[in-house]
């Protein structure tokens, strides 16, 4: 009987490692050209202040609206709203803060939460 358990531990570690060995080694999975829409949510949200970014240096809300399109085709700006009030609620970085708000500014999406970062009231 212990000899059997032994061998079962055995053959679980061969497998165990075999399987990381395949899935990580000689076949791993590759994603190349993925879609923003398909991104984790933390990346989404990286996505998002990357688009701000580009903004800000472009000055093109054209642009940025096509970029934001990529999360969300049917309401561009709902993602950049939803993130700029996430963190405004929970005190996130203000450069970021600031940086998003612009955005939502040039795209006609601010909300009452933005309006202190604007300066005030519409």
């Amino acid at each position: 009987m212990r000899n059997l358990l032994l061998l079962g531990l055995v053959g679980l570690a061969l497998g165990i490692a075999l399987g990381l060995l395949v899935g990580w080694v000689l076949w791993p999975v590759q994603y190349t050209n993925t879609a923003p829409a398909q991104l984790r949510q933390d990346y989404r949200n990286d996505y998002i202040l990357m688009v701000a970014a580009a903004y800000q240096v472009e000055g093109n809300p054209d642009a940025a609206r096509e970029r934001l399109a990529r999360l969300d085709p049917e309401q561009p700006t709902r993602p950049l709203v939803e993130l700029t009030e996430t963190l405004i609620a929970q005190d996130g970085r203000p450069t970021d803060i600031r940086m998003l708000v612009r955005l939502a500014e040039a795209l006609g999406a601010t909300t009452p939460a933005m309006w202190p970062y604007l300066g005030g009231t519409p």
